[in-house]
């Protein structure tokens, strides 16, 4: 597990086969698959949400399964569902499709809340449960959910409860001239999807999430998490700040940006980059607040601004005792 950055430069690469000029938000992605999390792809129609969720369980050679989400989807629809077998007399329990590695919910805010709360249910037990049985979800297990900001008729918008479960929230925004021009030219024969080969398998994926859960963070970088998180729920533009669910995404997070970087501990910029993508969703702008333009994005801008940042970067490797121990 030395060559994470090996590793991330490979997987970024093929992904990048398919989805063109996103290399941030694969990253950012990547960083929460890393931390056992999942992901809310909030943005317009068309700008390759699928075909990243899609490229992304083909890199990892992971099985996909996508859920088109509509009013009338049933929670059973997501779990699965208990069938009589009349020949064994039994009950047998047939999966739905949140047995998989990576799940795409698409336009998550068209189901119900029932359904909704089953999908979140299993998104944090990694399990499901029916009638008094417990069944196991496979490893790894990510949720890729889409929904559109625009188009709100006919949508059950998730309220911040929920939203808190996904680790980030990000955005791919349209690409740019020559991003849109090189697509076309690559879509002129057979769909880059259908010849994508995984680069790493799910058992790889496995231990790199067992391998970010022992990169070391120093106490000054804990302290800067938990500032930041903090500055959100002091903050008299915000009438809601980030909850300890906020500080614990940004922590493990980081872990992974840190080891997608090929280092073995955490530096003040690892939590930068991931402050917007792991807080945007869980913060609340005041109305008055709204209406002066006022986003999450420079919300949070201005809080990191204004907190200080620690700076000696030799403090923040672990000890070469603790290394040892660690070996």
């Amino acid at each position: 597990m030395a060559n994470f950055n090996e590793i991330r430069d490979s997987v970024i690469a093929n992904v990048e086969k398919v989805v063109i000029g996103k290399r941030a938000q694969i990253l950012t992605v990547f960083s929460a698959i890393l931390a056992r999390g999942h992901v809310l792809l909030e943005d317009v129609p068309g700008v390759a949400k699928t075909m990243l969720a899609r490229s992304l369980a083909a890199t990892f050679g992971c099985a996909f399964k996508r859920i088109q989400c509509t009013p009338d989807l049933l929670p059973t629809d997501i779990t699965g569902v208990s069938v009589f077998n009349q020949k064994s007399l039994e009950f047998e329990f047939i999966e739905g499709p949140v047995f998989t590695n990576v799940l795409l919910a698409d336009e998550i805010n068209r189901a119900t809340p029932r359904t909704q709360s089953a999908l979140l249910e299993a998104m944090e037990e990694k399990q499901v449960s029916l009638d008094g049985k417990t069944h196991a979800l496979q490893k790894p297990f990510v949720v890729l959910a889409t929904q559109n900001p625009v188009e709100q008729e006919g949508t059950f918008p998730l309220p911040e409860a929920q939203l808190d479960r996904f680790l980030v929230r990000i955005s791919l925004g349209y690409p740019d001239f020559l991003q849109e021009s090189e697509m076309l030219d690559r879509l002129r024969g057979v769909h880059p999807i259908e010849s994508l080969k995984s680069v790493i398998n799910a058992e790889t994926v496995i231990k790199m999430q067992e391998y970010v859960e022992k990169v070391f963070v120093h106490e000054e970088v804990k302290n800067y998490i938990l500032r930041i998180v903090h500055s959100t729920r002091n903050n008299f533009k915000l009438g809601l700040g980030g909850s300890p669910r906020a500080s614990i995404a940004l922590y493990h997070t980081a872990q992974a940006m840190a080891a997608l970087d090929g280092r073995h501990y955490v530096i003040p910029d690892d939590v930068k980059k991931l402050a917007a993508p792991v807080l945007s969703h869980r913060i609340i702008i005041k109305p008055e607040y709204r209406l002066r333009k006022e986003t999450p994005q420079t919300v949070i801008e201005e809080l990191l601004s204004s907190i200080e940042v620690p700076s000696n970067i030799t403090s923040f490797q672990p000890r070469k005792t603790e290394q040892e121990t660690e070996q």
